[in-house]
């Protein structure tokens, strides 16, 4: 039997601590089954003001009280507080670094006030870059495998392979470097680079420097020993055009060799209708009539009337062009227009906030609107809508489709990234398990959702699509089986 791997999983936000998207179930979720796999894998992330010490348990790590870490001229100074996430079979260390100055605020990444990102996210992430390797020199720990995930994390590859290429500590350390989302770099003004401690060599075409910026996704890219993302036909999309690279896609092509497409899994024992604490009737592929009750506290919760056999659709989303907000606002009176109900709760751009709450005013009968982000009002969404819109203008994974599903909820996706690769349109007869368009335009999604609201009436074919979405097992066991057997190639 092969010897169990030593893995450092590095991430910006990890459920249950902080949170701001997908990554995030994905942090807390992954570790957790590649350790019931039988590794040993700490989670590293910083120590945000949101996390709550006497909830979550933190205590200090008496090596790591205090950790000193360059950050342009200055100095500054940090300590590791730690906690666990367990499950029943499970329970993954995580090290939190701690600065206040950097991280003790409101939001992760942007002013909650503002809507703006801090000013210095470049210290902020350069700090916690070096500050994990500090680490783990004081701690003496050596890992096979450091994995690095998204901008937040993408001059660590780089550091190990000049700072600290001399650290015996890391002499065998392999690095693998997962994009979840290509939009969002870290980009910086070039003077930011003095900050890193690098030497003028690495801010080159080849190096951090995109276009007379710091780019620290691009360093992951350069750097990383292997590259993944987290959905097959993403990996190909993005190594294959200017519309999905991001300006990347020539670094992207030419490490084609070395980047993998890996599906994300979710977590069961938090999105499951059998067992969720969060809604009002749990209920299975079996008992489909739970949904139903569902349902009608969805529309109590929005302040609608319910209303049998019209379908309501749910959408859980950033209010941003990414997610095809725009897309819907071009049709949103139209789609209001037939026989359906809508429900949505995001949080995002100021102009769509304001759209969508005239937009709540002008159908008030018809849609409810929250702004925000609830997991409760998520779990509630899932379980009580019919239908699931996720226009996406491009989507890495998805994880609310695949949420959607186990809820028997149906899809409404644009067939990109992963949103392609684990929805199966819906044909003649009921098979599939959900309604692609593949233009990204807005009469394509209208027609789209007319076909799925037809659908909708007959409701045989109906349950037989909500069963066959219920059938799919998207469980992280599979997704974690390719990224150990990837750790295990790269050490090879």
């Amino acid at each position: 039997m092969s010897k169990p791997l030593n893995i450092l999983f590095v991430t910006s936000e990890a459920e249950p601590f902080a949170k701001t998207g997908g990554l995030a179930d994905v942090s807390g979720a992954l570790p957790q089954t590649i350790k019931e796999l039988g590794h040993e894998i700490r989670i590293m992330m910083p120590r945000y003001g949101t996390i709550s010490e006497r909830k979550f348990k933190l205590h200090d790590v008496i090596r790591l009280r205090e950790i000193s870490v360059p950050v342009g001229n200055e100095m500054k100074t940090g300590h590791v507080n730690s906690s666990f996430i367990s499950s029943l079979k499970a329970k993954v260390q995580v090290y939190f670094l701690a600065n206040q100055e950097m991280y003790n605020r409101s939001g992760l990444y942007t002013n909650p006030d503002s809507k703006k990102d801090y000013a210095d996210n470049d210290s902020r992430f350069i700090f916690f870059c070096r500050g994990v390797l500090e680490t783990l020199k004081k701690l003496g720990w050596q890992p096979d495998i450091i994995h690095c995930n998204d901008w937040q994390t993408g001059l660590i590859p780089a550091y190990l392979k000049t700072v600290y290429k001399d650290e015996p500590l890391f002499k065998n350390i392999k690095t693998i470097f997962t994009i979840h989302n290509l939009g969002y770099q870290g980009q910086f003004p070039g003077e930011s680079f003095k900050k890193t401690g690098m030497t003028d060599d690495e801010f080159t075409m080849n190096g951090v420097e995109f276009y007379g910026k710091l780019n620290f996704m691009k360093a992951g890219l350069v750097y990383a020993d292997v590259i993944t993302t987290v959905s097959e036909k993403y990996a190909r999309e993005i190594t294959g055009s200017e519309e999905y690279g991001a300006g990347l896609e020539g670094i992207l092509k030419k490490r084609k060799k070395d980047l993998h497409g890996i599906i994300n899994g979710i977590d069961y024992n938090i999105w499951n209708p059998e067992t969720d604490p969060m809604v009002d009737q749990r209920y299975d592929i079996k008992s489909l009539e739970g949904k139903e009750q569902n349902k009608i506290a969805l529309c109590k919760k929005f302040g609608l009337e319910y209303k049998e056999g019209v379908p309501i659709i749910g959408c859980i989303t950033r209010l941003v062009d990414q997610k095809g907000i725009d897309l819907i606002k071009e049709i949103a009176d139209d789609m209001m227009k037939l026989d359906i109900q809508f429900v949505m709760i995001g949080i995002g751009e100021k102009r769509y906030h304001e759209y969508f709450e005239s937009f709540k005013k002008k159908h008030h009968k018809k849609a409810g609107i929250m702004f925000g982000m609830s997991e409760e009002i998520a779990h509630m969404i899932e379980a009580g809508a019919d239908m699931y819109l996720m226009p996406s203008r491009y989507e890495p994974c998805g994880l609310n489709q695949l949420y959607s599903l186990k809820y028997g909820t149906v899809p409404i996706v644009r067939a990109t990234g992963g949103l392609d690769d684990t929805i199966q349109d819906v044909t003649a007869g009921g098979n599939g398990t959900g309604f692609k368009f593949n233009k990204y335009d807005s009469k394509d999604l209208l027609k789209t959702i007319q076909r799925a609201v037809k659908t909708y009436n007959d409701q045989k074919t109906w349950q037989k699509i909500m069963r066959n979405g219920m059938a799919k097992d998207f469980s992280w066991e599979s997704s974690a089986k390719k990224y150990i057997n990837l750790y295990r190639s790269l050490l090879k």
